[in-house]
């Protein structure tokens, strides 16, 4: 019994003993590989790493230039829901497309006639002239979303198909987006001669309205983003060419032109 004893302890010690020369082998090949310089074993397939050059490091000034490789089962390779995606995309890229093109799209500007407004009469009795200040109005709407600026405005009276007075204005105004504005502007118009029965209808104290027919022909030049348009109006108007008129409706600022200096005498009647 007791040999039996001394058998176990003595292959208890022996077990322990070959247990720790094992972890200490072990940890001797660990450091002896640790020594042991990097070598890739390339089969019949496969390369040397260039970037590597043998060593199993990468160099530090390579840092930045080198591109890491990942699996091609990696998830990061598989997006999802790819096709959700693209089409938000296209959604939204037609919608900021549709809300550029409708509020960047050229709308239509309106010019319409206004009327005259104050008509001042001056005669020359020397050369049988009666000379008229025409102030008319036209009323701009702006239908786009941004301003637009009235470049020029040109202003021509005919009367019996005979022009008698023209006017040329640059840089009249801008218009506010979605707005609309009176435009007023003055024609002086020359009518009559030695020659002619204006002078002596207009200033013939027995008619007391001298009612006479003008045709007022004018163009408007608008630009906006680059573009310029042309509107023109074409109108007949009635004026008492015997004495001013003053629409009732007419704006404060709208003050006719001084009388000429070649006028030798001047009539004026209370404004009807």
């Amino acid at each position: 019994m007791g040999s039996s004893q001394s058998l176990g302890v003595s292959s208890y010690y022996s077990s322990r003993e070959g247990e720790e020369n094992d972890f200490s082998d072990s940890k001797d090949r660990e450091e002896d590989i640790a020594k042991f310089p990097y070598v890739e074993f390339t089969g019949r397939d496969s390369i040397t790493c260039p970037s590597c050059q043998g060593t199993g490091c990468i160099p530090t000034e390579q840092v930045n230039e080198l591109v890491a490789l990942i699996p091609y089962h990696d998830q990061r390779l598989k997006p999802q829901r790819t096709k959700l995606h693209v089409l938000v995309s296209v959604l939204l890229c037609l919608l900021v497309s549709g809300l550029v093109v409708f509020f960047l799209f050229p709308h239509s500007v309106l010019v319409d006639d206004n009327g005259i407004k104050v008509v001042t009469v001056w005669f020359d009795d020397k050369n049988s002239l009666v000379i008229l200040a025409i102030t008319a109005s036209l009323r701009i709407r702006n239908s786009n979303f941004y301003a637009v600026t009235v470049t020029s405005l040109a202003s021509q009276v005919q009367y019996m198909n005979t022009v008698v007075g023209t006017e040329q204005i640059n840089s009249v105004t801008r218009i506010k987006p979605l707005s609309e504005q009176l435009v007023n502007f003055t024609v002086k118009a020359e009518m009559g001669g030695p020659s002619s029965s204006i002078y002596f209808f207009c200033t013939l104290p027995k008619i007391r309205v001298h009612n006479m027919v003008i045709f007022m022909r004018t163009s408007v030049k608008i630009s906006y983003i680059g573009h310029i348009t042309q509107s023109s109006l074409e109108m007949h108007h009635y004026v008492d060419c015997g004495s001013n008129f003053t629409d009732a409706h007419a704006d404060p600022w709208s003050a006719p032109i001084p009388p000429p200096t070649e006028v030798v005498s001047q009539r004026k009647n209370n404004v009807s």
